[in-house]
């Protein structure tokens, strides 16, 4: 099981989406922690890495916990991201592992990971991503 933290972030019905080097689908950004980090940390440092912006930490709310087949991996091998929304100050662009980032409508579901098409589906059920 791969334990992932992302970040939901909708804007005018598009979710910010990042696509890392020599990938090809694009996934909510975040990643994995760092021994004795809490999702909050995480959530910080990889959006501070991936995104060159910094997450406000008073406002991290808990958006869903979504689980499925990781992409690019053996079959039988699951991710599992506790996504959480939140405020940011800073200019977003892509850095350090990201090389593109981009606004994704619903009806770019199939660009983006399995485990991202179901958070699409989550936020597209919810009303957030028409």
């Amino acid at each position: 099981m791969i334990d992932k933290i992302a970040w939901i972030h909708v804007v005018d019905g598009r979710v910010l989406a990042a696509r890392s080097r020599g990938k090809d689908k694009f996934y909510l950004p975040g990643g994995k922690r760092e021994p004795g980090e809490t999702d909050a940390e995480t959530l910080v440092r990889e959006i501070r890495e991936e995104l060159g912006v910094e997450i406000t930490p008073s406002t991290i709310s808990p958006a869903g916990t979504f689980e499925g087949q990781a992409h690019g991996h053996a079959e039988g091998v699951h991710v599992r991201t506790t996504a959480y929304s939140a405020d940011y100050q800073g200019n977003l662009r892509a850095c350090s592992e990201i090389e593109e980032i981009a606004w994704l409508g619903y009806a770019d579901r199939p660009r983006v990971s399995l485990v991202a098409q179901m958070i699409f589906d989550h936020l597209h059920e919810t009303g957030r991503l028409p």
